[in-house]
């Protein structure tokens, strides 16, 4: 459960409140317009290697898949087909992000959203102790335990960057 002073209620986090998990809320300013990850970690105070990006592409019509790759590094998408045992996929259209998933760009979190989509967490994760994820909301992050976010997401850890 969340260690934190005022209660900020996303579905992720009702989610995890619901699973037990424990987890740290960390808020950020956004009215300067940088939601991208090496501007989250810096105004977190967090290591850039511990906060991860959610990313959402789309194989053939309609066919979603969930991908944490830390910030800093990029999604290889052949790698990622392969984890997801399709032939091909694209990065799903920052148009269609809302509609597909409930969030918007800099708050998409792979916990809560519309529809349990197969998720992958690139497999750097597994060697550390808490990683940080977006909480559903653009200036909302929250660390916790990998194993437990792969937990509630039904997540496979994979390699799945760029090399």
């Amino acid at each position: 459960m969340a260690k934190q002073s005022k209660k900020v209620k996303t579905n992720a986090v009702r989610i995890l409140d619901g699973e037990r998990v424990y987890y740290e809320l960390m808020e950020y300013d956004v009215n300067d317009g940088l939601v991208d990850g090496i501007s989250v970690a810096e105004k977190t105070g967090q290591a850039v290697g511990t906060v991860y990006k959610t990313l959402v592409t789309i194989a053939g019509p309609r066919e979603l898949f969930i991908f944490l790759v830390p910030v800093a590094l990029e999604l290889d998408l052949k790698k990622a087909a392969r984890a997801a045992v399709v032939k091909k996929l694209d990065m799903l259209p920052l148009k269609e992000l809302t509609k597909e998933t409930g969030y918007v760009r800099g708050g998409c979190s792979a916990v809560g959203m519309k529809k349990a989509y197969p998720t992958f967490i690139d497999k750097s994760a597994e060697s550390l102790d808490r990683i940080i994820v977006s909480a559903g909301k653009p200036g909302l992050q929250m660390k916790l335990i990998p194993a437990e976010l792969a937990r509630v997401t039904e997540a496979s850890f994979y390699d799945i960057v760029k090399d």
